[in-house]
């Protein structure tokens, strides 16, 4: 188990880090109306420009939609984390490997406050 002021200082690594994620994602997408936790990209709006300056932003889009889904994955995960963190007590699985049960290292989790695992399970 971790002590409580590392859980806190960890906590604040993940809100900052979630707040980082939100900001990058707006950038180029917006917040799902029907499915919470998920983003669309922005699809291009065409004003008759040149086929070829469609075609650019065809495939801007195109790129920006797995860096979404990447920085969706890592804002669930910190998300998750988050939940855990707000069970406090017996009831708190932040820090505990989801595979394992055994505690996750404090180096670990230092280094990604999210993990999920050990890094033996991992």
């Amino acid at each position: 188990m971790i002590n409580e002021e590392l859980q806190l200082k960890l906590k604040q690594k993940l809100e900052k880090e979630k707040e980082l994620l939100e900001k990058e994602l707006q950038g180029f997408a917006k917040k799902s109306e029907t499915l919470k936790g998920d983003w669309k990209t922005r699809f291009p709006k065409f004003n008759g420009g040149k086929i070829e300056e469609e075609a650019d932003e065809i495939e801007e889009y195109e790129t920006l939609l797995p860096i979404e889904y990447n920085l969706e994955l890592r804002l669930k995960d910190i998300n998750s984390a988050l939940n855990k963190i707000k069970k406090s007590g017996p009831a708190c699985k932040y820090g505990i490997c989801e595979k394992c049960g055994k505690s996750i290292s404090k180096e670990r989790l230092n280094a990604c406050p999210e993990a999920k695992t050990c890094a033996k399970c991992k």
